[in-house]
């Protein structure tokens, strides 16, 4: 597995921060690909599927994750559980001294099942080191308008 690590400093809060990268529902906000998300039960704790509906090869597919990690503000973390291609997503915020900032950290690391063995290193990889610069300048400017 490869791990892709992306950091980004924010000009809001941690907590301000933590809040909207962690909430399924403002995804497709800031992740290219991603149409829409939610929790399932709607509470964020440990065991809590994470639901996530992209778009891929241009068709959309849902795709389930389980949040291993729920420490508010400081990080959260879900592990794909179907499809080909599961994700494993760790995220951590950190308040930056004597500022309302912080800097936000997503790991992302991906394992291939059947034929998606075959696309992580070949595709999925290489496409996700060049979109989550993109994503995290996203969720930056959402975050500090």
């Amino acid at each position: 597995m490869t791990t892709i690590v992306t950091k980004v400093e924010v000009e809001r809060t941690a907590d301000e921060v933590f809040a909207y990268v962690t909430d399924p529902s403002h995804f497709p906000e800031w992740q290219a690909g991603v149409t829409g998300g939610h929790l399932e039960g709607g509470e964020p704790v440990v065991g809590a599927k994470c639901l996530t509906t992209r778009r891929i090869g241009g068709r959309e597919r849902d795709v389930t994750s389980r949040l291993t990690v729920f420490d508010p503000p400081h990080s959260w973390a879900v592990r794909g559980e179907d499809g080909p291609i599961r994700a494993t997503v760790n995220v951590t915020v950190e308040p930056i001294a004597g500022r309302a900032a912080s800097t936000l950290t997503i790991d992302l690391d991906f394992e291939g099942h059947g034929v998606g063995k075959v696309l992580v290193p070949l595709i999925v990889v290489p496409q996700s080191r060049k979109e989550m610069p993109a994503n995290l300048a996203r969720l930056k400017t959402n975050l500090e308008r």
